[in-house]
């Protein structure tokens, strides 16, 4: 136990897994952290953009950043990431789950295909990544699994609901698995944006304009960065006691009942 009141956002000092890196919030995140001296892994799809995202990490904030292109949904490629990151961080004491897609074709637009990659990409894949990086994390003090979930999770959503299935999902998962990887001294909890302004959402911002400000309370959709200083919050020793939790950065839209 850890009485000591001055800010903790720096520790531990392990690096940091971070999926869907190159973008939105998982490259927000990425940020976070290595602003406060944390080594970093980004990992995405686009390697070429996932490289030149952790040069310029490395170059804003001195710190170790490795961009390494990675299909989550391809156990193989987990496990390879993972032996090329290990090998290239100093250690490995935090995953930041990120990565994802949306599907907006409601119920007549789910296939067998798309809904096997949603729930491959959104859930299965922290199932995939706490089996990769176990006995790194079991090393590490302080150790943590951020996933990110998302409000659809509670409110629903008739357009994308491989997507609002997935993250229902990643509530549930993450408590199973907070039961699980305590006994290793290892934390795990999700985060819940609301709207935000990422490459995800922009199509719908761009075609509602006005529409989502109307009901969140404080009256703006959010930036990347709001919920990436969340996510360095929940991976650091400031949420030393925070384990099986949710946590909703959503600008009051849960709770609203503006119309």
């Amino acid at each position: 136990m850890n009485t000591d009141l001055r800010p903790q956002l720096s520790s531990p000092s392990s690096g940091v897994i971070i999926t869907g890196g190159a973008s939105g919030i998982g490259l927000a995140s990425a940020r976070a952290v290595a602003a406060v001296g944390r080594p970093v892994a980004l990992w995405d799809l686009r390697s070429a953009q996932a490289q030149d995202r952790a040069r310029q990490i490395t170059e804003e904030f001195g710190v170790i950043a490795l961009g390494q292109g990675v299909d989550v949904r391809d156990p193989a490629a987990i496990g390879a990431a993972a032996a090329a990151a290990r090998a290239a961080l100093p250690s490995v004491g935090a995953i930041v789950h990120c990565a994802g897609t949306v599907d907006t074709g409601s119920l007549e637009g789910i296939t067998p295909e798309n809904w096997a990659s949603g729930m491959d990409v959104h859930l299965r894949a922290i199932v995939l990544l706490a089996q990769a990086f176990l006995e790194d994390l079991r090393r590490q003090r302080g150790s943590a699994i951020v996933a990110l979930a998302s409000i659809n999770a509670t409110l629903g959503n008739g357009v994308n609901p491989i997507y609002s299935a997935a993250k229902g999902g990643v509530l549930s998962l993450v408590r199973s698995l907070a039961d699980r990887l305590a006994r290793d001294g290892i934390r795990i909890n999700s985060v819940s944006p609301g709207q935000i302004v990422t490459p995800m959402m922009q199509p719908a911002l761009d075609a509602l304009p006005g529409v989502f400000e109307k009901r969140i309370l404080l009256g703006r959709v959010g930036l990347p960065e709001e919920v990436g200083r969340v996510v360095r919050f929940l991976v650091s020793d400031e949420a030393s006691y925070i384990t099986g939790a949710e946590v909703v950065i959503d600008g009051g839209n849960i709770s609203s009942q503006r119309m």
